[in-house]
């Protein structure tokens, strides 16, 4: 089985703003990733064959564009193959698409484990993402995403098993939903 998972937003900013989110993910200034989910770190800056990764996920830089596209070729956990990338569309009139794809295969039981475990936390960690470039590029998110229960409790389970290291705060963490 090949997952294709496509996350993407129409934001009412230039290319160049953008894609300045994407050139600063990981670092201090990172507007991009939320802060409350286990941060981004790489080993240096985000260049190709820089290695990083953010709770469990492990990858390396296989492709960078500084302001257009990055993509993380998968190195862990063992048995997902395949790659996520951040990438911008300009629309004109001065709106960008930010995408996230994200192409894994999982081996074996893996799929069991993309299926109940990886993919609510991705969309959830990736949706929340976009609000953070929304609200960073615009002041406000008009649309926030919300959590259902499944991914609170998912969240509330990796906390215990695996707590996170002090990480930024303070763009607001969605609420769960009804």
């Amino acid at each position: 089985m090949t997952v294709l998972n496509v996350h993407e937003r129409c934001l009412p900013a230039p290319l160049e703003d953008v894609g300045a989110l994407i050139d600063r993910l990981g670092g201090a200034e990172d507007r991009l990733w939320p802060p409350d989910w286990p941060p981004v770190r790489f080993d240096g800056p985000l260049a190709v064959g820089v290695a990083g990764g953010h709770g469990p996920v492990r990858y390396v830089v296989s492709h960078y564009v500084p302001g257009h596209w990055v993509r993380f070729r998968f190195t862990g956990p063992r048995g997902f193959d395949g790659f996520h990338e951040f990438s911008v569309e300009p629309l004109g009139d001065g709106r960008t698409v930010l995408r996230n794809t994200l192409v894994v295969r999982p081996r074996g039981v893996r799929w069991l484990g993309w299926v109940l475990f990886f993919r609510p936390l991705h969309d959830a960690a990736f949706r929340h993402g976009l609000d953070c470039a929304e609200r960073s590029l615009t002041g406000q998110v008009v649309c926030p995403v919300r959590w259902g229960w499944y991914v609170s409790l998912l969240r509330a389970a990796s906390a215990r098993l695996m707590p996170r290291s002090a990480g930024r705060r303070g763009s607001g963490e969605p609420r769960p939903g009804p």
